[in-house]
């Protein structure tokens, strides 16, 4: 056999998925096996296997045992000439596999291989090639010297940032999410090192396979899309104390006593140095919107007060003592921002409704006290209206500005609807487009880009518009502005998606992908974050808030149609039906919205029957089992007045359903 694959997987069922598609596709050809351990996952990724990869040869953990573990595991059992360590949030090229496995047997004197790593906006990751993490080299890198001198050979060590990244080279380290392993090596050198739970386990097999005499090459004549070289998490103090603590070990095993002693105490300052500096950023980021805020308004209420004083208070003989300015204005700025923070304007994504309620509030708040003070503590109602009205103006202002640099967490006016294209044939881009629908209601606007210009003719479909090819894609975005891309991997090759991720990198996109007959859109946000896929708030439809909302729903809405029984009859297809369902839903018996039937129903929080389901709200041509049971579940689990209201209209049709 010539290549074996192993998986590591925990609870990354839809980019397992994804990367299992690429793969399959890349072994065609090739005498192969896939191993996938799982290293005690709950989210449905061993039911997704066993479904639609029964192929893979599956080995089940009960508990986690860790990255090097799990791995050793099937490389024991397999028998590949050469061994593919691969993680599950990659997708690979379609001639991956055969150009790396071509260029080993070209050079029997490799090891390892690794190859060129591009994140999901198209963007190339440095750890692709790397240098052994030596004390002045681990220096370099804490203290940033690594990113003042990329060119250097001295400073530049850590990420190799002097080699060009589109050259084959020898190098010290290889990542683990692609490290193709000759089976010959590993018997010599080991497998992975077990004391490593996660991380600095590719770091040291990288230098035992250059200590038993053998090279590591970086290889960038084919591609990979690795989602996780882009994780927020790699920021966190969390990471840092683990990759920096596995370093220890490293440095333990295979450096001097002295060098090691070294290595230790840099480690330790690096993981307080990060650890405060993460503290410093986190307390700037906090509180840099409100200090702008204040700073703003207080100038702004201050030019007011000063102008009132002299124009107005003077005339009378009177004016403000210095208590106003210096004490007064700041305790009315802070009321202002204190009602606003209550009101959620500070929590991102930052929005303008939330800041004017907020001051809205804040204004009731000042009046109502401003009306119990004495006489002598009144200083002026014109000035504070005319304060609240300036401090309106600044933090809108402040907003607007943030939001025209593009700070993706300050928003103006409100959420940023989605303008997506997505890149397939017309049948997958039918599904594609009622999947993201049902998945992401904010979506403003959905266009297709064929990839043949069969694609580019007219469309009956009402769920989206068919724009043009593949080869005018540059200029659909900027005329359309769209800010979001779906690749629809069922219309194109791995090779074509990074192709086309590559080109438009610069187009300030996001791009995601959709797998074929699967509920899941992957997008270009980490693997450890929320936005990897489509996802909605939790707001579970069995709260018992949402029970008394959804009943006076059913209740007043069998009242409305009731009422008005003589024109809205006429939207039903079964008019006898729907005068049953009236009095069905009134009685409570019945609700006018509730779960279509599917086979995973039982897995969801009881309701009543309905009438009407999630999907009769979205334009479907037909719908098979797994998009229904994602509208079930998503209508359970963001539950609102509004989504029963839109449901009920748009499936006014289907009112006589019985």
């Amino acid at each position: 056999m010539k290549l074996s694959i192993v998986i590591v997987n925990y609870n990354v069922e839809h980019f397992l998925e994804q990367c299992l598609r690429s793969v399959f596709i890349a072994l065609g050809g090739i005498e192969g096996e896939v191993w996938v351990v799982d290293n005690h996952s709950v989210d449905g990724s061993l039911k997704m296997l066993k479904e639609k990869f029964p192929q893979v040869k599956l080995i089940e953990n009960q508990e986690n045992v860790g990255f090097a573990r799990a791995n050793n595991q099937a490389i024991r059992q397999s028998k590949g000439e050469y061994v593919l360590l691969l993680n599950p949030d990659t997708l690979v090229e379609s001639d991956t596999f055969s150009k790396c496995l071509e260029f080993m047997d070209a050079h029997p004197d490799g090891g390892g291989l690794g190859v060129k790593m591009v994140n999901g906006k198209g963007e190339f990751l440095p750890e692709s090639k790397r240098g052994l993490p030596l004390p002045s080299v681990a220096f370099y890198k804490i203290f940033g010297l690594s990113k003042l001198f990329p060119k250097s050979r001295k400073f530049g060590s850590y990420h190799l940032t002097y080699l060009d990244k589109d050259e084959i080279n020898s190098v010290d380290v290889l990542s683990g999410a692609f490290m193709l392993l000759r089976r010959k090596a590993l018997d010599e050198v080991g497998l992975l090192d077990e004391d490593y739970f996660m991380y600095g386990e590719d770091i040291d097999l990288s230098y035992r396979i250059t200590q038993g005499g053998y090279k590591n090459y970086y290889y960038p004549q084919t591609r990979i899309i690795h989602y996780k070289g882009e994780s927020t998490k790699k920021s966190s103090v969390n990471y840092v104390v683990v990759f920096y603590r596995a370093m220890q070990i490293f440095a333990k095993k295979h450096f001097s006593h002295k060098n090691a002693g070294i290595f230790n105490f840099m480690i330790n300052f690096a993981i307080w140095f990060r650890a405060g500096l993460d503290i410093l950023l986190r307390f700037f980021a906090a509180i840099l919107l409100p200090l702008c805020d204040f700073i703003l308004c207080y100038l702004g209420i201050f030019c007011i007060a000063k102008y009132w004083d002299s124009s107005v208070l003077a005339a009378r003989h009177s004016a403000f003592p210095d208590i106003y300015f210096y004490l007064v204005i700041p305790i009315y700025i802070i009321v202002w921002l204190v009602s606003v923070a209550f009101c959620g304007g500070y929590r991102a994504p930052v929005q303008a409704r939330k800041t004017n309620r907020g001051i809205i509030i804040g204004t009731v708040c000042i009046l109502l006290i401003y009306a119990l003070l004495p006489e002598s503590a009144r200083f002026s109602r014109a000035v504070t209206l005319l304060g609240a009205g300036w401090t309106v103006i600044a933090l809108n202002l402040i907003r607007y500005v943030m939001h025209k640099f593009n700070i993706r967490s300050y928003m103006f006016g409100g959420k940023t609807k989605r303008r997506i294209a997505i890149v397939g044939n017309a049948s997958e881009a039918e599904r594609v487009a009622s999947l993201v629908q049902m998945l992401s209601p904010n979506c403003e606007y959905i266009g297709l880009i064929g990839v043949s210009p069969e694609e580019c003719g007219a469309s009956d479909k009402k769920t989206y518009e068919r724009l043009g090819t593949l080869s005018q894609m540059k200029d659909i975005l900027t005329i359309y502005r769209m800010n979001e891309v779906i690749f629809c991997s069922a219309a194109l090759t791995s090779d074509q998606i990074i192709e086309q991720m590559g080109l438009l990198q610069d187009m300030q996109v996001e791009f995601k992908i959709a797998s074929p007959d699967s509920s899941s859109i992957i997008g270009s946000s980490a693997i450890d974050t929320s936005d990897d896929v489509y996802s909605v708030p939790i707001n579970l439809i069995t709260l018992k808030d949402n029970k008394l909302r959804k009943r006076a729903f059913d209740f007043f809405a069998s009242l409305i149609l009731l009422l008005f029984i003589g024109a809205d009859i006429w939207f039903a297809s079964d008019k006898s039906g729907f005068l049953r369902n009236i009095f069905a839903v009134m009685a409570g018996k019945k609700s006018w919205v509730g779960y279509q039937p599917t086979n995973e129903n039982a897995k969801l929080p009881p309701i009543k029957p309905g009438v009407l389901f999630p999907t009769d709200a979205l334009t479907l041509v037909s719908a098979n089992e797994d998009i229904v049971h994602k509208a079930n579940v998503m209508y359970s689990r963001n539950y609102s007045f509004q989504t029963d209201m839109t449901i009920l209209w748009r499936g006014r049709r289907f009112w006589g359903r019985w």
